[in-house]
């Protein structure tokens, strides 16, 4: 199976207010294969967050690599790795983080517009993927005008806008009751699937997190199979 992601000897130490070493993740490999689904579960502050943040560009290692199809990440400058994010990842979160002036179709629009398509070819990839997530009566309500369910699914069709190799999702059900939770996470990997995207996804949810093709745990800086 063709890998589309891997991390060599990934360390993350942060620094206390006392100037103690954190170790919050050690000397990690791990290879992802391209079109599957990845869980990663862990207690509070076992770093699953900070473990996505790495694959994702959003921060950088204290040590080790991580390759996206063979390419070392950690050696792009702040515009390329910038520019890696907008054209390959797409990122989900516990808090959906919609801009509350902005319609369902304008946050979804968004990201397709700095990648540069004019607001006409925004607006229309945006309209598809919200039609494929079940809002095509929402596209001109605002955030405060949707529930938290609804507002997850404006989200994932943002994350999905510029057809990213891989969604990076924290916590994606968390904010919503059971039954939401379940249909949006049923939802998230069904897209994925269809645009043969790969998913990873931080969770503490373990309906969630065994519904995926591998299964994750971080525990002490390490990971190991769930």
């Amino acid at each position: 199976m063709e890998t589309i992601l891997s991390i060599e000897k990934l360390s993350k130490q942060f620094i206390d207010g006392n100037g103690c070493k954190l170790e919050i993740l050690k000397t990690i490999d791990y290879t992802f294969a391209k079109n599957t689904s990845v869980s990663i579960v862990g207690s509070s502050g076992s770093g699953k967050s900070t473990l996505l943040n790495l694959l994702g560009g959003l921060d950088r290692p204290t040590s080790g690599d991580v390759y996206f199809l063979g390419e070392n990440i950690n050696r792009y400058d702040s515009d390329t790795l910038s520019d890696w994010r907008n054209r390959h990842i797409g990122f989900i979160f516990q808090a959906h983080h919609l801009l509350p002036d902005f319609t369902a179709l304008e946050n979804v629009s968004i990201p397709v517009m700095i990648a540069g398509s004019s607001k006409q070819q925004g607006f229309k990839k945006a309209e598809v993927l919200l039609e494929q997530v079940g809002l095509k009566d929402r596209f001109n309500h605002k955030p405060s005008q949707l529930s938290g369910g609804e507002q997850q699914r404006v989200a994932i069709a943002r994350a999905l806008i510029n057809s990213p190799s891989m969604i990076l999702a924290d916590e994606p059900t968390g904010n919503l009751d059971n039954k939401t939770g379940e249909s949006v996470g049923v939802l998230l990997q069904s897209i994925c699937r269809e645009q043969k995207t790969t998913l990873i996804v931080v969770t503490h949810n373990i309906a969630l997190a065994t519904s995926m093709d591998y299964k994750l745990r971080l525990f002490d800086g390490k990971l190991s199979v769930f």
